[in-house]
């Protein structure tokens, strides 16, 4: 199992926001004192122009440098497009990971998941998912699927995906909450499966189970987690029930699917989110 992160990733902060860097310096801490887990650490890729661009408009990139916020929940902060750009190479790291026949997690910040095209939200500048599933698409011609189980709507990855051919997005997520979309399937490749809030832990594992059985039928040749760990039932920003062994148990049930695959790290704000992730890296590690 390798580990992607830099350091670089915790250097900027607002105040107060959930989003913070203790996500990742504390997730590292635990990551690096267990021993459970056999783990490489690598560092981001630098993330190729083109690679970005098949996500991105030229306006978006261009409006990551100009000092103004983005939206309330999405500040701009000095040398962010630098930050985005980082944990795209993340998720690009872990596509080849993935590809070269190794389980990974880039742990990195900003997340991705939010952002559409032609625009920042949602805490997310670029997104690292989509980017990457496209390069992976790009590289191999072989279909590409992306499973995002944060429980905000991925609805930036949707944007970008919708109706591309040999891709596919397929997003677990509470409703009604940020950013109230993915209430139906839309398009030919986007499927959504939203999830009422306090949904009791099995209900919500059966919905997983079903996302990732309808996954299956696409017949992918690799899986693109993005990977949020926000339903758990102590988050601040969401009203789930999720607990730890959950994220375990689905990291066993992405691991049975025999397929290649990576994960990337989007939501998930609790003081818990390190055991989180280790929980889910069990899973994946079939511990």
């Amino acid at each position: 199992m390798t580990i992607i992160t830099d350091p670089l990733c915790t250097s900027y902060a607002t105040p107060g926001h959930p989003e913070r860097p203790a996500r990742i310096s504390d997730t590292v801490k635990l990551l690096k004192a267990q021993a459970e887990l056999k783990l490489q650490w690598a560092t981001p890729i630098n993330a190729p122009e083109h690679a970005i661009e098949r996500a991105h408009t030229a306006r978006h990139l261009n409006r990551l440098l100009h000092p103004a916020d983005f939206d309330a929940d999405t500040a701009f902060h000095d040398g962010i497009s630098d930050r985005a750009r980082t944990s795209v190479g993340g998720a690009l790291k872990g596509m080849e990971c993935a590809l070269a026949g190794e389980f990974s997690f880039s742990l990195m910040r900003p997340p991705g998941h939010h952002a559409t095209s032609t625009q920042a939200m949602g805490f997310c500048y670029l997104n690292s998912i989509a980017v990457a599933a496209l390069e992976a698409h790009a590289r191999t011609g072989k279909r590409v699927a992306v499973f995002d189980f944060d429980v905000h709507h991925g609805n930036g990855t949707e944007e970008i995906l919708l109706n591309r051919p040999d891709v596919a997005f397929y997003s677990i997520h509470q409703s009604p909450c940020y950013p109230g979309t993915g209430l139906h399937h839309l398009g030919t490749n986007c499927f959504n499966y939203p999830v009422a809030p306090m949904t009791a832990r099995e209900d919500y594992r059966a919905v997983l189970r079903q996302a990732l059985d309808e996954l299956l039928t696409f017949r992918p040749g690799l899986i693109c987690v993005s990977a949020g760990f926000d339903a758990y039932a102590d988050d601040p920003i969401a009203q789930e029930t999720l607990e730890a062994e959950d994220f375990h148990w689905l990291g066993q049930r992405i691991r049975a699917t025999d397929l290649p695959l990576f994960s990337v790290l989007e939501g998930g704000y609790s003081n818990e989110l390190p055991e989180l992730i280790l929980a889910y890296l069990k899973g994946l590690d079939g511990k």
